[in-house]
Formats: structure tokens, C-alpha cells, sequence
């Protein structure tokens, strides 16, 4: 019988094959930036030029200092804000936010999700988000995808993957309250890469999934909305348990986000030296001091309560769910307003997949009403997020050596951090993914005129 991995990869290269490629990358390109975020700082600069090599950055600074190489395709970018490609550091390329009847979990296949991760991949990409950490899908669906994408076989963000979400039994992540015979009905490679109980099956899971090529391990350590029957409140895993995920995860150089809600189990999670708490949406105060003298992430979603609680009847959200986000969504989001206010590491996380892909700016704006500024917000999903994902050499910033990801918007989003939910120039790795804009060689707007090279060095 063949394995669920290898059926996904069969559907990948099925579902690629509809679509075009990208624009092939030109050997030099020179951008010309209206204004710059360049993601390391707290403005933007005006009348900068960028040099891209292949699909790195090359070079950077003010337009009229900056050499055009001699034969560059000359990308105007004039008129525009440009900014480092985005980052979301919690999203399920492999779910769909459009029907959570619980049917479904009966009647999709690991082709169901891995049609839906192609199409969610480039609409992430399309929407300016040119890296994601993918916490939570099918064995080993995030890591084929993220092949592919690398290979440039189909359009989508880089992608730092994990396995399933390592749960307990019973916990957020098993199939709970229904018949005992219906585990039976389970993928047994979900439940072999997902449930463990003790530190030795915990410690194998985590093994396991590593030979597999995960770049990071997600373990739930309290109960979740979107199951059945765990409180989200409720702790889930030892101290103990959670200590030797992280230990094996970190000796085998990856980090570990842990899903947690309630209170306890974030401290729990904490003390265990986990590097994200994922939602932390009950945090107390001491929580917040642990999270702070640990130096632990916050990854908090507080957009998607309003789709949820919005569209729930269109959704087919179950009343369960219904009722527990009603009890974390606005709690979710006056403590994130407290762990912003007490200096928590913030790095920028959706859960898209909970809600349309596509849509994670949207986030931005409630980032921004309960507590950071807008250069904040947008740091947390370029050289913020960078550093916790442990790729600020490649990605989250516009500087020469990293990886070209450039993304322009027209407006000033640090003035009105929204313009980011309508991006209208997508490059990464220095090809042009989309464009809405005319590109050409010269530019009025564009201040003085760069000097072109005449070698051809």
C-alpha cells in the first residue's frame, strides 16, 4: 500500500503541472525604491537602489550612489514602498478555512490536503508572504511541499516545516469523543508521528519525525478550539515530557513551538525551554515574566477570531468551537496587548488555515491596535520572525547577502500599516513571482539618476 507520503507527493506533481512557472531570473537586476523598509530599523528610506545578483541582494543605498550594472533589468519601483518579503511564522498550507463540518475529517485524504497545500502555497506567495513555518500537517506533507518548492517545480513561500503536531492521547491533535473503533480508522502513520505518552514515546516521536526532515518540532502542551473535547485551558504533557522534546529537538538542531493556550500549560512549556508558545492566548502574569526571562517567543493569532465568530454558521464551525473561541479570542488579544506593553519577543503568526490563505495581513492592523507601532508589526514578520526561525542570514531583511525577497506596496505602511494587505510586487530569490506594476528603465520620480557601469565585471 503506498505510503501517505508518497501519495502526496504524487498529487503534487499532478496539481504542478496546471501551473506556469515564474518569470526566470535575470543574471543582474537593479531596483529602484520610492521609499525602503529594509526591516532592520524603525523608517524607511527614500530614493534607494538595489542590485540583485542571481538570487542573492548584491547591493544597497541611496539611488543616485548605487551603479547600475552595465546590461541590469531595471525594475521601477519608484513610486512604491518596498520592504523585505513577509514572514509568517504559524500557518497549515494544507488546510482549508472554508467548511470545519466535522464530516470532513472522515472523508479527506492526504490528496485533499495536498491539493489544497499547492493552491494555499501560492496564494500565500501571492500575497507577499515569501517565507512561512508550516506547524501541523499530515506525515510528511510540509516537507514535500517545501521540495518542491525549493526544486521551483511549483510557485509557493520557502518553508520551515514540522511533522504533525505531537499530542497525547486524548489530548489537542487526537481523534477524541467518538467510538474506540474509530481510531482504527486513522492513517497509522498519523497516529505513529503524532500520539505519545512518556518520555519514551515522546522522545521517539520527536526522533522520528527528524529522520523524516522536519525543521521544527510542534508539540501541544494545552487543548486547543479547533478539537474535540480538550479545554484549551487544560495543560497537556508532563514537564517532563515536554523537557525531553526539547532536548532531543535542540541536539538534533531544531527548535520546538509548543501550542499552548491555558495559562499553566505555557509555563510548563516555558520552564521546558521551548523557543515559541503558539496562541498563549491565557497567559498571567507570571507567564509573561517566565516567557521574558526565558527569552521565549510569543506567536499569538488574534485576527482569526473575528473570521471565525463571523462567518461560523457559513463555516460549518462546530458549536464546540464556537464556544471556546468566544472564551480566548478577545482574552487572546488583551494579553497580547500585555505581553507587547511587558517587552515579550514577538514574532508575526496567523494559523492561517483557521482562516482564508491569503489574508494574513490582515493581521497586521490588530497588531497595531492592541500595542505595537507599525514599524513593530512589521519587523515581527521580517527580521523579527527571521531571528526566530534562525534565518536572519537568509531572510527578513534587505541587505546585501540575503536572499532577494522583495515585496512593494503603494501607500506608506507605516503610516497606515493596511496598505500591506494589497500587495502589488512579489519577487523572491530575484525572480518577479507578480507584478501589478509597469517596470521600466527610467524614472523621473525616482530622484537622480544612478551612474551605470560601463565593465562587465
Amino acid at each position: 500500500m503506498m505510503s501517505i507520503k508518497s501519495l502526496t507527493v504524487g498529487m503534487a506533481l499532478l496539481t504542478a503541472c496546471a501551473i506556469p512557472s515564474v518569470e526566470a531570473a535575470a543574471p543582474v537586476v537593479y531596483v529602484r525604491a520610492g521609499r525602503l523598509f529594509d526591516g532592520t530599523g524603525e523608517t524607511a528610506k527614500n530614493n534607494q537602489g538595489i542590485v540583485v545578483e542571481g538570487e542573492r541582494i548584491k547591493a544597497v543605498g541611496p539611488a543616485a550612489e548605487i551603479t547600475i550594472p552595465e546590461g541590469a533589468k531595471v525594475i521601477d519601483l519608484s513610486s512604491t514602498t518596498v520592504l523585505p518579503g513577509l514572514i509568517d511564522c504559524h500557518t497549515h498550507l494544507g488546510s482549508r478555512a472554508d467548511n470545519f463540518d466535522e464530516v470532513n475529517k472522515f472523508k479527506r485524504t492526504p490528496f485533499t490536503s495536498g491539493f489544497a497545500a499547492v493552491v494555499n502555497a501560492r496564494k500565500t506567495l501571492d500575497a507577499g508572504f515569501t517565507t512561512v513555518r508550516d506547524l501541523g500537517s499530515r506525515p510528511f506533507m510540509a516537507v514535500d511541499l517545501r521540495e518542491a518548492i525549493n526544486e521551483g517545480f511549483i510557485p509557493g513561500p520557502r518553508i520551515v516545516a514540522s511533522g504533525p503536531a505531537i499530542s497525547m492521547t486524548g489530548g489537542h491533535g487526537d481523534l477524541n469523543k467518538y467510538s474506540p473503533s474509530v481510531h482504527m480508522m486513522m492513517y497509522p502513520e498519523e497516529r505513529d508521528f503524532q500520539i505519545a505518552d512518556g518520555v519514551d514515546q515522546v522522545r521517539h516521536v520527536v526522533r522520528a519525525q527528524i529522520k523524516y526532515g522536519v525543521d521544527v518540532i510542534k508539540i501541544n502542551a494545552s487543548g486547543g478550539v479547533m478539537s474535540r473535547g480538550d479545554p484549551p485551558g487544560s495543560p497537556q504533557f508532563s514537564v517532563d515530557e515536554l523537557i525531553v522534546a526539547v532536548k532531543e529537538a535542540h541536539a538534533l538542531g531544531r527548535k520546538v513551538a509548543a501550542h499552548a493556550h491555558g495559562a499553566l500549560g505555557i509555563k510548563n512549556a516555558v520552564s521546558a525551554g521551548v523557543d515559541s508558545i503558539e496562541h498563549g492566548s491565557l497567559i498571567d502574569d507570571e507567564g509573561i515574566r517566565a516567557m521574558i526571562d526565558h527569552g521565549t517567543w510569543l506567536v499569538s493569532d488574534i485576527y482569526n477570531d473575528d473570521y471565525l465568530l463571523g462567518r461560523a454558521k457559513e463555516i460549518h464551525l462546530p458549536q464546540e468551537s464556537i464556544d471556546k473561541e468566544r472564551e480566548v479570542g478577545q482574552v487572546q488579544r488583551e494579553n497580547f496587548a500585555k505581553c507587547v506593553k511587558a517587552g515579550v519577543k514577538i514574532a508575526f503568526g496567523t494559523d492561517a488555515g483557521v482562516y482564508p490563505h491569503g489574508d494574513n495581513a490582515k493581521q497586521f492592523a490588530l497588531m497595531v491596535r492592541y500595542g505595537l507601532t507599525p514599524a513593530q508589526a512589521i519587523r515581527s514578520a521580517t527580521s523579527r520572525a527571521a531571528e526566530l526561525l534562525d534565518r536572519s542570514n537568509q531572510v527578513g531583511s534587505v541587505v546585501p547577502g540575503r536572499y532577494a525577497d522583495l515585496i512593494a506596496v503603494t501607500g506608506d505602511p507605516l503610516q497606515d500599516v493596511t496598505v500591506l494587505e494589497n500587495v502589488a510586487f512579489v519577487m523572491k530569490g530575484g525572480r518577479i513571482h507578480r507584478s501589478d506594476l509597469t517596470a521600466t528603465s527610467h524614472s523621473e520620480s525616482a530622484g537622480p539618476e544612478p551612474k551605470r557601469r560601463t565593465d562587465s565585471r
